[in-house]
């Protein structure tokens, strides 16, 4: 089956509804109280800043909070200056901008630190406000674009492999139901689903075969009793459930309470308009897929349907 662009923006534009723009995350390190409360109030209107009064505690919090836009440092604090202190967070946070403070001449150091990649700039003290923000701005503006990047290599390679995997299950299996298995599991990861599930269906009605996928265990089929997925079957289109909790419609279902489950995308899989199976995607929270995801959904979903129907044949 296909489906048109305007389905597509409608189904993208119900699972992007949720987003809500968030401040990036900055790290301020410094040892001077004085300094870092003012720069926790210069950016603390654009940015979610953490604080860290030495070196030792800023790495305590990035291992709590995770990654950042922005790290601002001291270079000259007790225990660790700020540059060594940089280096540390270049292996995991290898994205993160990082400025350096400096109240002195410390030039071998800086520009081993900026040459190295460590520091993205550095500012000497007492800073210009001005000059400070304009930097971090730039700063920020180079950490989204780096991150795009690195997520659209990331979704190049997942949907790379995920197509890899559709072609070489089905070339390998011996029969259909032998690669239900790993095909749930493939779409599973590359959507970081927490439950998946391939189904066969059987004139328009769901079959015992399936494959699941799960990242705690065992999941419950309770795919009979969801009105999505006889919607989906019936209509042969994708059908969405952002977040249940909320709707109306869903959300005193018991098999989605008792599971936990908080969205539900459902693709049939059809093959000139017969459905050949279902592929359930469960998510724990509300579900966040971007059109490029659900374009992937799309073709892999016709990729399944052509093979299953030539290992039925």
């Amino acid at each position: 089956m296909t489906y048109t662009i305007p389905e597509l923006d409608t189904i993208s534009r119900q699972l992007l509804s949720l987003e809500r723009p968030k401040k990036a995350k900055m790290l301020v390190v410094d040892d001077e109280p004085d300094n870092l409360d003012l720069l926790y109030r210069t950016f603390r209107r654009d940015f979610q800043v953490l604080k860290a009064e030495s070196g030792v505690h800023a790495l305590e919090v990035l291992a709590a909070e995770g990654e950042v836009a922005v790290i601002i440092s001291d270079q000259r604090m007790p225990e660790m200056k700020g540059t060594e202190f940089l280096s540390r967070t270049v292996p995991q946070f290898p994205d993160t901008m990082r400025i350096i403070l400096t109240g002195f001449t410390d030039v071998e150091d800086l520009v081993e630190a900026i040459n190295s990649g460590q520091v993205y700039k550095y500012i000497t003290k007492p800073w210009n406000p001005d000059e400070l923000k304009a930097v971090v701005q730039r700063a920020a503006e180079t950490y989204e674009l780096l991150k795009q990047r690195t997520e659209e290599l990331q979704r190049s390679q997942a949907q790379t492999a995920l197509l890899s995997t559709i072609v070489c299950t089905t070339q390998e299996a011996t029969t259909v139901e032998t690669c239900l298995e790993p095909l749930a599991v493939a779409f599973g990861k590359t959507f970081h689903a927490d439950g998946c599930i391939l189904q066969l269906v059987e004139g328009d009605a769901l079959a015992a075969s399936q494959g699941t996928f799960s990242v705690e265990g065992a999941i419950a089929n309770w795919l009979a009793q969801d009105s999505l997925t006889k919607a989906a079957i019936a209509a042969r289109k994708m059908e969405v459930a952002v977040d249940i909790p909320s709707d109306s419609n869903l959300a005193s279902a018991e098999h989605y309470t008792s599971s936990g489950t908080q969205a539900h995308l459902i693709v049939p899989v059809v093959y000139r308009d017969t459905v050949l199976a279902v592929l359930s995607l469960q998510w724990k929270k509300p579900c966040t897929l971007r059109e490029d995801e659900l374009v992937l959904l799309h073709l892999s979903a016709q990729q399944v349907a052509i093979a299953l129907h030539g290992m039925s044949c």
